[in-house]
């Protein structure tokens, strides 16, 4: 058991925290010649700090029986692929293997993770030098397609009479977790795993953090508070009336039937928790649809829905069981906070893992690597609305003149994705942050440089450091 913040925590023994060594040279007190300012990202040539130019990403390298070797600087690889040395088996990150036996020398690599609920920060990093550094952005879209998958099957049921019930035999087994979190547990574990296929790391350290969710609500709760939540006393739509004065949060409207409504749509990420719950008349409730408050001219009311615990929640279940499935070190969050804001590096992801793996006066990568899970594939044989004549469409085409949805292809020299394919055989093209490329490429002019494989991904160079602070 170890002690934090007054609490006890439980600490799997088969792990250990990770020691910080970025503590160890900050703590030392700063000299003329070792000036405390750093830039952002601490990967200029102009570092007083470290004294280090940035450098190109290294490119992973893997022996004759596919096991990683210590990565090369692209110059080398590119005069190894021209003399038929080595090959090509991943183009993103840019991985090559040899076809000969070579020397297996190697160093160690320490990959830090940054876990998170909606994107996971990752960095490698040698004892000099950040290797590569990354950021994966995960799915959101499951518990709404579980929902859709729920209303067909009952719909399904429902015209089936003879099947019988086996709702009585349903159990769940221990360590059982809801899909969508189970997704994102597997998710990370299947990150690293990816990550040491390609470079030999010897050392994984992953932030944890735990939250007291009811304190981030309300930071002078104490004691038996605890017991008495927002709702003691009252029913959720008792509450509601009483509190928006028994009338439509949106037109005023009273003496009319009212209906609980929610600020933030489920389908945009909003929960049910009653902060995100409103009484609104039948008219001002369909007009509103899928918009928000402040989507729909109320921004008031938008301000008095609290922000989410989803990411808090999802860290306070999952983050031993990501450690134990790993078996790897740990740190936590205020550690990993301490030592960015001493080392003058923005708020993000990626830094937050160079951190964690035990940056410091290291050379920084040029390079991101960056990632976004999609939807492997739509399997529905039929679209859920009715056309005319009480007939269902039939559900988006798969593939057309060999390309299919996500592929990475080139147009006219620039990389993009696929994002809508029709059976014409034009495409509508997107880059990885979802910015329109074309609405309509014919695929004669579209090169294939990658197959959707549950991801897209590129490596994008790092935004220029910022001036001294």
């Amino acid at each position: 058991m170890q002690k934090l913040s007054g609490k006890l925590q439980n600490v799997p023994r088969s792990t250990s925290p990770a020691s910080s060594p970025t503590s160890k040279t900050l703590n030392k007190e700063a000299t003329p010649s070792e000036p405390s300012k750093v830039l952002t990202d601490n990967n200029s040539e102009e570092n007083p700090r470290s004294g280090k130019s940035e450098q190109d990403s290294r490119v992973p390298v893997l022996n004759m029986h596919g096991e990683p070797l210590m990565p090369t600087k692209p110059q080398k690889a590119r005069k190894l692929l021209e003399q038929g040395k080595a090959k090509v088996v991943q183009r993103t990150p840019f991985t090559i293997q040899f076809k000969y036996p070579t020397g297996e020398a190697k160093q160690d690599i320490t990959l830090g993770v940054d876990a998170g609920y909606s994107k996971i920060g990752w960095s490698t990093v040698t004892e000099k030098t950040e290797l590569l550094a990354g950021e994966l952005e995960l799915r959101q879209d499951i518990p709404r397609l579980l929902e859709k998958r729920r209303m067909y099957r009952r719909n399904r049921r429902s015209r089936k009479w003879y099947r019988e019930p086996r709702f009585d035999n349903r159990g769940k087994k221990d360590g059982w977790l809801p899909p969508s979190l189970e997704h994102k547990l597997q998710s990370h574990i299947k990150l690293v795993n990816q990550l040491k296929k390609i470079f030999p790391i010897t050392k994984t350290i992953i932030e944890v953090a735990t939250f007291d969710t009811q304190k981030m609500q309300n930071p002078e709760i104490e004691g038996t508070e605890y017991q008495q939540g927002e709702l003691q006393g009252y029913e959720v739509k008792e509450y509601l009336l009483e509190k928006w004065g028994r009338e439509c949060a949106y037109c005023g409207e009273t003496d009319i039937p009212l209906e609980v409504e929610h600020i933030t749509p489920k389908s945009r990420g909003g929960t049910d928790r009653v902060s995100n719950l409103t009484i609104s008349c039948h008219n001002c409730n369909q007009n509103k649809g899928k918009k928000t408050a402040k989507e729909f001219g109320h921004p008031s009311i938008q301000k008095k829905a609290k922000k989410s615990l989803k990411s808090a929640a999802f860290m306070n279940t999952i983050r031993w069981k990501i450690v134990d499935k790993l078996n790897c070190d740990y740190t936590y969050g205020y550690i990993t906070k301490k030592n960015r804001i001493e080392l003058g590096l923005d708020k993000s992801h990626v830094n937050d893992a160079f951190v964690i793996a035990g940056g410091n006066n290291h050379t920084r990568s040029q390079h991101i690597h960056k990632a976004k899970q999609v939807r492997r594939q739509n399997r529905k044989l039929f679209k859920a609305n009715f056309s005319e004549g009480g007939k269902k469409k039939r559900n988006t085409v798969k593939e057309v003149n060999g390309f299919k949805r996500f592929d990475k292809v080139d147009y006219k020299g620039k990389e993009c994705f696929i994002f809508g394919l029709r059976r014409s055989g034009y495409f509508h093209l997107r880059d990885i942050e979802g910015d329109k490329i074309h609405a309509s490429a014919k695929s004669k002019k579209l090169r294939l440089l990658e197959r959707a494989n549950g991801k897209i991904e590129e490596v994008k160079r790092r935004s220029p450091p910022a001036r001294l602070r």
